[in-house]
């Protein structure tokens, strides 16, 4: 396999990395505090968004479980930081959170490390 080939599949891991961590986050907002009592844990149980995010995670290790068998962790560890890229672009368009200059900065930094490693 080319690591040009792996480019799309980090896209795609990070992607669903950061999808998970944004059903988790809705998830979380919607559950009583934590407790050990059954109010917590029906809100947990019951809780379509906490089980949407596990669901991803696992989907995520399965895809990042390929990944790491197909190619060098050397080049394949750099690009699970595209998941800061879509993490990002999910608190700006789901959370409505302000993003600076500095951040983009860092984004587009992280952007192209990605893709000079995967260029090697």
């Amino acid at each position: 396999m080319t690591n040009l080939s792996l480019f799309p599949l980090a896209l795609i891991q990070s992607a669903i990395m950061a999808l998970a961590q944004v059903m988790l986050k809705f998830g979380l907002q919607r559950m009583a505090p934590f407790g050990w009592n059954a109010t917590f844990w029906r809100s947990a149980l019951l809780n379509w968004q906490f089980a949407c995010s596990g669901l991803c995670f696992g989907v995520a290790s399965l895809l990042w479980m390929y990944i790491i068998k197909h190619y060098p962790l050397s080049l394949a560890y750099p690009m699970v930081s595209l998941s800061y890229v879509f993490a990002m672009l999910s608190a700006i368009f789901f959370f409505h959170e302000h993003v600076d200059l500095v951040k983009w900065i860092g984004v587009l930094l992280i952007m192209i490390g990605c893709t000079l490693i995967a260029k090697q």
